[in-house]
Order: C-alpha cells, then structure tokens, then sequence
C-alpha cells in the first residue's frame, strides 16, 4: 500500500511537471505569435513607451487601438512635456508614430535618452516641419530621413540586397501608402523597399533605430496586421538583442512615471515647436482630452510694451543643436561599411581632392598673368611645375589661418589620394573604425590647404538675404551703413533686403496698414538703397509674398501668439485655412493669404508697385510664394479661403472641402486650381511691375523638392515661371551643413535644362557652418555650371568668413567695377572666359609631357576666336554678334573632350570643371539674348 501510494504520488508530481511544461510551452508559443519575449509579458511593467502629441492626435485611436492588439504594455510620454533627456523616460524602446515638430531642445534630448541605450521607433515625416538644424540630428538618430510622399499605394517588398535576419518574416510586406526614406551613407540598412522606379528605401534600421516609411495606425496608409506585424518584429528585435538579465534594465536616469490612457497626461497646448499652434483640438484621441480652438476671425490685439531686440543668446537650445550636429562620419565607429558606402566615401575624397586643386590653379593662373607672386608649393599638382620665371613667395592657407600645424599642399594631397585609393582595402579588412578615421584625417587636411589670401573668384552673383533682425540692430543708416560696408569689402553685390515680413513694411507705407514696430524713427528700405548704390551694389527688396503673419515675430512684439498680422486682423476674409478650419496648419508658425482672392492680388500688386517706384530698387525677391506645407496622404491639407472655395465650386460643381485625395481627378484638379493661383500670381508681378520699371530684376527664393511633390506639398511650380521667363532668377534654399549634402541637394537644379533663359543660383546656410566648410561648399558652386550663389543671412556673417570673403573674392582697387552677371551679362561671359584662357595657357606652359604642336595650336585658334567673338559682343551687344558668339561656343564646346584628352587623363575633374565653367558661359549667353531682347531678324 505504502508502495502504490509512493507510486502515486510520484505519477502525479510528473502530471503536475507535464502540465506546468506544457502551459509554459503554450506561453512561449502564444508569446513568440505575438513577437513578444516572455520577459516582456512575465513583468508587469512595460518595456515601451509611445509618445503622444498634438500632431498624432487625431490618429490616437488607430494608434491605440493596434497597440491593444498586439498585447504590448506601454506607457504614453505626451511631447508637449519633454524638455529633457530624462522626460522620454526610463523604458527600453521609444516609440515616435506620425510626430513631424520636435523643438532643439527636445531633439538634443532624445540624442541624450538614445546614447544611455534608448532604442527609438518612428513613422511618418518624423521632424520634417522642425527646423533645419532639428532635421539634421533627427537624420544622424534614425540612420535616414523622410524624403517625399507617394500620391498612391505602393507595394512594401524585402530588398534583393542583404536583409537583416530579424526581419526575414512573413506579415512584413504589403500595399501601403506612404514615403521614400532617404537612408544614410553610413550605419543604415534598408530591409523593405518600395516596388517602384529605382526601390527606394520603405524602412531604414541601424543598430539603434528603425524608421518606418508611413504613418503607423492609421487606416488611410496601411493595414492594421501589417502595422503590428513591424511593431512587434522591431521589439522583439531590440530586446533579444541584450543580453536576458539587461532585457528588463531601465535607462539610466529617465522618469520612472508611466501613464498608461492619453487621459493620464497633460493636455497638449502647444508654444513652440511642437504644438507652435496653440489650442488645436485633437480630435479622436481617446481619454478626452480637451483643447480650445483659436478664433476663425482675426483680432488686433494691444500690444505690450516693446522688449530690446537682442541678438539670440549662444546657450539657446537651437544653437546647441546645431553645435552638436556633426557628419555621418563618426571616426571610431567600427559599424560595417557596405560597397555604397564606400564609393561614396571614395568619391567624396576624390571630389575634395579636385576642389582644392581647382581652387589653386584659379590663383596661379591669375598671378602668372600679372607677374605677381605666388605659392611656395614647387606643383600645381602631380602633372604640373610652377614656371621659373615666377618669385616664389607663400600663399597664406586654411591651416595656417587655423593655427594648425601645416603641411606643404602637395603632401596632403599626396597623402589624400593614398587613403582614397586604400579605403577599399581597409573596407575589406573590416577595418571600419580605421577606415573613417583615415578619411576624415584626409579631408582636415585638405579643407586646411584652400588658398585664403588671394582673389580667386570670377564676375558672379554673390548675394546675401539682409534679415529684418540686422536690419532692425542696426537701428539708424549709420549702423546700416557699417553692414553695407563690411557687405562690400567682402566683395558681396547682391543684398535681398527684407522690406515685408510678418505682414509688416520696413519702410513707412501708403498702402500696407503697419510698419514694423520695432523701426522708430527712420526708413531703412530708401537708406539701403542710398548706400548699396553708393557701393556699386544691387539692392532687391525681398517681400513675404502669402505668409501674413509669423507667430515667432508675435513674441518679439509681446503680441498674443494668434494674432495673423496686421493685414489679416484688418481683412479677416482674405485668410486661408486647411481642412480642419484652421488659419495656422498643425506643427507652423505662419497664416497665409489665399491667393485666389483678387482683393489680396490686387493689395500686394499695389504694395510692390510702391517698392519699385517710390524706391529705386534693382529688384524685387518673391519669398513665401506657395502655399503652406501639406501631405494629402495623412489628411493634411491647406487652401480653403472663402475666395478659393467659392470659383473652385463654380468650376466643378464641388466644394473643395468634400473632396479628398482618394478622388483621383477632382483633387488633381483641386490642386492644379491651387497651383495656377501661384502661377498666374507671378506672371501678374512680372508684367505689372516690368511696365512701370522695365530693368527690374524678379527673382524666388524657392524649395528644392522634385516637382511632382512639390506642387503636391505646397504647390510651388518654379519651373513654368522660369520657362515663361517670369522670373529672371531662382533662388533654391539648398542649405546643408556639409559640402557632399549641399552638392547632392543643389546639383540636379543647376544642371536642370527645364528653365529656359533664367538663372540659377543655391543658397547657402551660414548658421551653424564652420567658415572653412562654408568657403568649401562656395568652391564647389564655383566648379559647377551656375553664376553665383546666395548666402543666408546676414546675422550669421561672421567676422572670420567677412576676412576670408574679403581675401578670395573682395574688390580690388581699380577704375572699372566688376559686372554682376544679372545686370551685364555678355560681359560677365568674356571675363569668364578670359579667366578660364588663362588656366589653359598655364597647364600648357607647365605641362611637361611632350604635346603635338600641331594640337596645340589648334586648341589656341580656336579659343582664341571664341575669345574674340565674346568680347565683340561685350563690347558692342546686337543679334548677329550674339549668333557668331554662340556658334563659336558650340563649335569649341563640341571639340574641347578632344583637345584636352591628356588633361582628362591626369585630371578628369578639372576638365570636367571647365566644361562645367563653358556651359555656364552657354546660359550667361542666353540669359543676356532674353534680357536685352536680341532676336536674329
């Protein structure tokens, strides 16, 4: 008995092991279904927090609702209360869906949370309507950037190259609606591509972050099972990374608070950045969370009394961010460098490489022309010797100005084509770390050999946008005249002078309701006008074309933030409005005019007619001239004036506020009817203002986005203006804070031939942008085929780039000033091309590689009868002198591969360069044909 009952007992203590081996079996079953660790669901405390803000409320319960499915605890973080490392919490992965405004300091944070060992998800546009300098962090955080949206859905595909394995699961691909992520050069995969032209990137992940290329829990872009199914892999993933005892860890540091409803935490109320617009009621958020809405009429508020405009402090959060973004290029990064990668590294060397080289030979062709002195280097480069006959004597580089310890240019070049010729290697020996510390070594080096004490620089536009907050500083024309002064000797002729802003005049006005508070006592626009002309300069008023108001300039004025500036206050029926009825879009700062109001045409036709003849300016600058940022794919949308519903209704039938993008051809035609505003807007400027001043010069300062989005995005169809000859100049705000980033953004505009007769020239950023590498990106401008380039702005010209501008490209004492291609043309062309004769001369001279003489002298003929059809036309322009110009040009153009065949050879860039210096001789010419009206009888 004591037998069977031992028996008994010792069958059921199996039974018992065998049930409780078998329930935790089906945990484990049920746990990986769910793509979640045991560890995750074994503790009670969650191991995600997903951050909620005013820009994702109205999806909050999509949002909510697939998080419920998969079964994941969470904790909600709102935005609004961010404002340090600390407040994105304590939990191991950070979840960031459809959130486009994070403000500096909350972006430095995040990069604070991520490198005590956050990992952070995204969706959507992630920062995307931040601040540039926000932008570029985000792009660093999440290995890629959102780049444009698709209009349609798009089939999600895992890509043909190497995928990581985690996410190699079925549930993962689909038909989406969404964007192209832009990943990075370095550290960033791209698992799931789009099955579209080229398969661009759908979702990005590096060792610490996935970027997910659409708006997450909403129905309009994807299926819940696929949203959940890249949830709960991106998880999974993160937390099998660690080790099993670190998997429940805490981030250092981060609040332990967790709310678990949107009800628990604080209302989002906006201020600045990411809830700029105050009181937008997020609808369908859950936990009901009531926000008020702002007043669909404008009210002139009472202002406060006026603060000291002071510049901004240096401990501001935007200057620390932007003090904090630095390359992709981290030098003791040891992440795998794939073969994109590594050309790109290699070529961005090489290009480097001819840019100084460039940059060398424009002075030593120069000095051996006037018998000047020049570098101490014995080479131009590895083909070229100094003529004997020239005195040596130091050319003053970079490095030196620096205070570095210098080396000759031939060795750092030497030394820079060694690593680039390397870098494969090294790559192939899986010696990252080593690989990046080397190439960063090279381009420290070679930035510090630029030649910075000698003219450089050929006839060009070199413009500069003068803000309304220097100008304001200035506070008098004798403050004013030292920036014009400084401006000059820095042998800038362009300034765009900020004459409208914020719906306020800088100068006294007839016709526009307020000048600017913060000017008492003086006319800054007629004094500007005074003194650039007194310098030989052009001066352009830069006016705020649709934007109304800036709630930014409302602080300034202690104004309440709603206020929509003193023209809307005045005419609130002249407001546009997005979808929701709101004049400010979510996560902006700005309300617009509606541009199919013909009151608002005519108030601005008549205010800019003021400009040009009551004030001798050279030019008017058309700012804002689009609508404000939209993405139709996430309901986000803008242009439903009173005016604007009214005739689009009469045209279709259809109010414009019932349609939406999934109606294919009513809201194509809702956005072309949109566009054409803009469009017919600018012809009106251009033929208006030409007939009461016929040597205006109009240019746009515009978005380089592809055309397709952008006319989607904020409808802005620069390209028509330019082939209708509207406009005489485009301005594209190109800005990047390094040369490779600023070259991949500006060059498919200037090599663009879809602009007719009209100029181009990028921007350049100077906030934040080491002088050295601002100096870099104006060389590049200098080797590609544009005319010039536009700084901004005046508060950031610095005293260092200021001596460096005054060195390479500031006046020389003469009796004839240099002519600005805009308003001479055909001269700027022979001056070019006289600089560029003199570069072949001296590489020929110094070449000592024998050459045919028969060769030689053929290149010369036929330079030299280019030479003097273009100085004919300088001298003397008319229609049959343009057309010999022109057909010498071609004739040359089309042999010149052929006479520089060694040089392509030795130096395949600079040929290129000088190509590139030729095309842009081909559109001063045809720029000059439409100016001067030249037409062949």
């Amino acid at each position: 008995m004591v037998k069977y009952q031992e028996n008994q007992k010792y069958i059921s203590l199996k039974i018992k092991k065998a049930r409780r081996l078998f329930i935790l079996s089906c945990e484990i079953v049920v746990l990986n279904f769910l793509s979640i660790l045991p560890v995750t669901a074994a503790t009670e405390e969650p191991v995600l927090s997903v951050v909620y803000g005013q820009e994702n409320a109205n999806q909050w319960t999509g949002i909510s609702d697939r998080l419920q499915t998969i079964g994941v605890k969470y904790c909600v973080i709102s935005l609004n209360d961010v404002k340090s490392g600390a407040d994105w919490g304590d939990r191991r992965v950070l979840f960031l869906p459809n959130v486009e405004t994070l403000t500096p300091t909350q972006a430095i944070a995040l990069e604070e949370w991520m490198s005590k060992g956050g990992r952070l998800i995204a969706s959507g546009p992630v920062g995307s309507l931040s601040s540039p300098g926000v932008r570029q962090l985000l792009r660093s955080l999440l290995g890629g950037y959102w780049g444009f949206s698709f209009s349609d859905t798009e089939q999600i595909q895992a890509a043909k190259t190497k995928i990581p394995q985690w996410t190699n699961q079925t549930g993962l691909f689909g038909k989406v609606r969404g964007g192209v992520v832009i990943p990075n050069d370095m550290g960033s995969e791209s698992p799931a591509v789009w099955n579209s032209k080229d398969h661009p990137a759908a979702v990005v992940t590096t060792e610490r972050s996935t970027f997910l290329g659409w708006r997450w829990g909403t129905d309009t872009a994807s299926a819940a099972e696929l949203d959940n199914a890249w949830l709960k892999t991106t998880i999974n993933h993160y937390l099998t990374a660690l080790a099993p005892s670190n998997r429940t860890k805490k981030i250092a540091g981060g609040s332990q608070s967790c709310s678990t409803t949107v009800a628990a935490v604080p209302s989002v109320q906006g201020g600045r950045g990411a809830g700029e617009q105050r009181g937008r009621r997020a609808e369908g958020q859950g936990g009901g969370s009531s926000l008020s809405s702002p007043p669909k009429t404008a009210t002139a508020p009472i202002p406060r009394p006026l603060p000291m405009v002071k510049p901004p402090s240096s401990q501001e959060a935007i200057d620390q961010l932007e003090q904090a973004v630095r390359l992709d290029v981290a030098p003791n990064s040891n992440e795998p460098i794939d073969n994109r990668q590594a050309i790109a590294l290699q070529q961005e060397l090489e290009n480097l490489i001819g840019r100084v080289e460039s940059a060398h030979l424009a002075v030593l062709a120069d000095a051996a022309n006037v018998g000047e002195t020049i570098s101490e280097e014995k080479q131009f480069s590895r083909d070229l010797n100094t003529p004997q006959s020239v005195k040596e004597q130091p050319t003053q580089l970079a490095s030196t100005k620096l205070g570095t310890l210098a080396i000759s240019k031939d060795q750092a070049l030497a030394q820079a084509r060694l690593i680039a010729k390397n870098l494969p290697q090294l790559i192939a020996q899986k010696n990252y770390a080593l690989a990046r510390q080397q190439w960063l070594a090279a381009k420290t080096s070679l930035w510090q050999q630029f030649p910075v004490d000698r003219k450089l620089a050929q006839p060009e536009i070199r413009a500069v946008w003068l803000d309304r907050g220097t100008i304001v500083r200035a506070g008098s024309k004798a403050g004013l005249a030292q920036i014009f002064d400084r401006l000059a000797q820095a042998g800038i002729n362009t300034v765009f002078f900020e004459t409208v802003n914020a719906g306020y005049t800088i100068y006294p006005s007839q016709v526009a309701k307020e000048q600017n508070p913060l000017i008492r006592g003086w006319n800054p626009l007629e004094e500007a006008v005074k003194l650039a002309h007194e310098r030989d300069m052009e001066l352009h008023a830069w006016v705020w074309t649709f934007a109304a108001g800036n709630q930014r300039h409302n602080e300034i004025l202690n104004l309440n933030p709603n206020y929509p500036g003193p023209v809307l206050a005045a005419h609130p029926d002249w407001a546009n409005y997005d979808n929701l009825g709101n004049m400010i879009p979510i996560g902006q700062s700005k309300p617009f005019f509606d541009p199919a109001n013909p009151e608002v045409r005519q108030y601005l036709l008549k205010l800019y007619e003021e400009i040009v003849t009551k004030y001798k300016v050279d030019g008017l600058q058309l700012d804002y001239i689009r609508y404000p940022f939209q993405d139709p794919s996430a309901g986000r949308t803008y242009g439903y004036g009173k005016a604007a519903r009214a005739q689009f209704q009469q045209l279709t039938g259809v109010d414009p506020v019932n349609i939406s993008p999934s109606q294919t051809d009513l809201w194509q035609k809702w956005t072309t009817f949109r566009t054409e505003q803009v469009d017919s807007f600018v012809a009106q400027v251009s033929q208006q203002l030409r007939q009461k001043q016929p040597n205006l010069i109009l240019s746009v300062a515009v978005f380089p986005l592809p055309e397709l989005e952008r006319i989607q995005k904020i409808q802005q169809n620069w390209e028509t203006w330019a082939r209708r000859g509207d406009v005489d100049l485009i301005v594209p705000m190109t800005y990047a804070l390094d040369t490779s980033r600023f070259q991949r953004l500006a060059q498919p505009w200037i090599a663009s031939k879809q602009l007719g007769a009209t100029l181009l020239v990028p921007g350049i950023r100077l906030l934040s942008l080491p002088t050295i590498e601002a100096f870099d990106q104006l060389q590049l401008v200098r080797d590609l085929p544009v005319s010039g380039y536009a700084l901004f702005a005046a508060e950031n010209f610095s005293n260092d780039l200021q001596k460096l501008f005054s060195n390479t490209q500031g006046r020389i004492q003469s009796t004839t000033s240099e002519p600005i291609p805009l308003r001479q043309p055909f001269q700027t062309a022979a001056i070019r091309y006289t600089a560029l004769q003199r570069e072949w001369r001296f590489v020929f001279q110094n070449d000592q590689r024998p050459r045919p003489s028969q060769k030689i002298s053929d290149f010369n003929n036929q330079a030299e009868v280019l030479r003097s059809a273009l100085n004919q036309l300088a001298a003397s322009p008319s229609a049959s002198k343009l057309l010999v110009a022109r057909a010498s040009l071609t004739r040359f153009q089309s042999q010149f591969r052929v006479l520089m065949s060694q040089e392509i050879k030795s130096n395949s860039y600079q040929v290129k360069v000088w190509e590139n210096r030729l095309v842009t001789i081909e559109r001063l010419l045809r720029y000059g044909e439409r100016r001067l009206q030249l037409r062949p009888l």
